[in-house]
């Protein structure tokens, strides 16, 4: 299951297996060991503010030390050249696991030391210290566990410890009504995913995920999967999408900007993406089921297109950034219908590291678009200029990918899913090759080109080192020319409306789409009163924020 470093398994023969459990074990429990250290209270101001620090030092210390283990246990991966399961099985150290753990550590370090300065003069520190490193510690059970029970257990801890923090200043309704939509839409995902383990328990007699998906192949091979199995993945499937907040159930995303700032960050870096790396762990299972897979490439690609479009009428930096987050998702969760696992991970890694530095330099960003108003409104091109912009710039991107797939020997025909992702790329690359940049003039067409040539070459080239890294983790692509079709139309519509928009901003058709994508094609709405229908929401006598249409907050 590891491919780049079965090579080096001869070299790692003599690496103890208590070692890697060790390290492996010891990332969730110090987290836990830092959120018991970290809540401890003051009697007097003084003795307080003393140990409000010490607080923070432990939460640190507790970060620092998860880091380093999930490092060694990375290192230990590599030294020993393939993937084990410890504590009895409950728990494995693979490429996909250890890659994870060891972002989501990172990303912890890097959140638990912004939120010391960020919350400086906050009350409440030790609370908000405690629930940000117990929900890391629930985060890293989910990515270790090879237990379909213990990783159901660790995904609804992680929505509860994560519950408290989005509800950390309690007197903001806003806030207050978010977190109880997103409480409803993440109980009805665990009730989803229970009744899956059971399904799965009752059919395949064992938990244990490397199992799972090595007798679902087996069994699609001899004959199709019975339809008890079927019914557990979609349940799975379903899960992983209300968790990940898509459409229609994605409004609390989008409304959780009255939590603290290290609280974005982490819900949209590292916890909001966990159903994708759910979905990758069972991809032996997901591979064996149409339906399942069908219903991801639908809801996901639907998302994406949607909250793009949405995004571009957004002007607050944060709710752009939650918006953008529901796209990605949509995309990652689109890959891991279409089988590409490979490049869902790369898509987990990069989406992860740059939120998490969207969301902590906000500020920074705002910056940026008070300077770039100040340079002076741009020229706005005629439609026939706009078009012409998107298709000598779909020329140019295509003939950069093409030129960088024959340079990496990308097996475009062998893998059409490939190929589909592909055309995504040639879209994204249009705007780095329009008219408008063209008209550099000298060598800045040339330099334009390069830079495409390598954004294309860098798409391939990380393709062949993930598919490389996981090995024969990655489940084969299934033939589903359909749902190909489907992901090409649909961002070919984005693309299309898009320039149209963005090069014809008081057109009529512009005009008449604007109030509809601001609204969120009012889909929100509908769950809102839904949700308060079915379990109205609790507001204490001290929220003095009036509640609000959920499309203003």
């Amino acid at each position: 299951m590891l491919g780049l470093t079965q090579q080096a398994s001869g070299w790692g023969a003599g690496v103890s297996t208590g070692a890697r459990m060790t390290c492996l074990l010891l990332v969730p429990l110090l987290y836990g060991a830092s959120a018991l250290l970290a809540t401890s209270p003051g009697a007097s101001q003084d003795h307080k503010r003393e140990q409000t620090a010490r607080g923070w030092d432990w939460a640190e210390r507790g970060a620092v030390a998860a880091l380093v283990m999930a490092t060694l246990s990375m290192l230990l991966l590599l030294w020993a050249g393939r993937p084990l399961n410890v504590a009895g099985g409950l728990f494995t150290a693979d490429a996909l696991g250890c890659t994870v753990l060891l972002l989501v550590s990172f990303i912890g370090w890097v959140i638990v030391r912004y939120s010391r300065t960020c919350l400086l003069g906050e009350v409440n520190q030790a609370r908000f210290r405690g629930w940000l490193m117990l929900t890391l510690a629930t985060v890293s059970l989910v990515v270790i566990s090879n237990h379909l029970a213990v990783l159901a257990v660790a995904w609804f801890a992680t929505s509860v410890a994560l519950h408290q923090l989005l509800v950390f200043y309690g007197n903001r309704r806003p806030a207050l009504v978010a977190a109880h939509k997103k409480f409803l839409a993440s109980r009805l995902a665990d009730l989803f995913l229970a009744a899956a383990v059971v399904l799965i328990a009752s059919t395949q007699h064992t938990l244990f995920i490397d199992q799972i998906g090595a007798r679902a192949q087996a069994l699609a091979a001899v004959g199709g999967l019975p339809w008890s199995l079927q019914m557990a993945t979609v349940l799975i499937v379903l899960a992983a999408l209300l968790k990940c907040a898509q459409l229609p159930v994605h409004g609390w995303l989008i409304q959780v900007m009255e939590a603290p700032t290290p609280v974005s960050a982490l819900l949209h870096a590292g916890v909001v993406n966990l159903g994708g790396f759910v979905l990758m762990r069972l991809g032996g299972l997901l591979s064996e089921v149409p339906a399942a897979q069908t219903l991801l490439v639908v809801v996901g690609s639907t998302t994406a297109v949607l909250a793009a479009l949405v995004m571009m009428t957004r002007i607050s930096v944060k709710v752009m950034l939650a918006w953008s987050t529901c796209a990605q998702m949509g995309f990652m969760l689109m890959q891991c219908g279409l089988g590409a696992y490979e490049l869902a991970l790369l898509h987990l890694v990069g989406h992860s590291l740059y939120k998490a530095h969207a969301f902590l330099g906000a500020g920074g960003a705002v910056e940026q678009a008070r300077l770039q108003r100040l340079s002076g409104p741009g020229v706005a091109s005629s439609a026939g200029a706009a078009l012409l912009s998107a298709a000598v710039g779909l020329v140019l991107s295509a003939a950069a990918v093409a030129g960088a797939a024959w340079v990496w020997n990308a097996p475009l025909m062998q893998e059409p899913v490939l190929w589909v992702l592909t055309f995504v790329v040639c879209l994204a690359l249009v705007p780095l090759l329009s008219n408008r940049a063209l008209r550099v003039g000298g060598w800045g067409p040339v330099l334009l080109m390069i830079a495409s040539f390598a954004v294309a070459s860098l798409y391939f080239a990380l393709h062949h080192v993930a598919l490389a890294w996981l090995g024969t983790a990655a489940p084969p692509q299934g033939d589903q020319p359909a749902l190909w079709l489907w992901v090409v139309f649909s961002f070919g519509v984005l693309f299309v409306l898009q320039s149209w928009i963005r090069s014809q901003p008081q057109s009529l058709l512009s005009r008449r789409l604007y109030p509809w994508f601001y609204a969120g094609l009012y889909l929100d709405e509908w769950f809102t009163r839904l949700s308060f229908r079915v379990w109205p929401v609790r507001l204490g006598a001290s929220a003095s924020v009036p509640v609000v249409a959920s499309k203003g907050f």
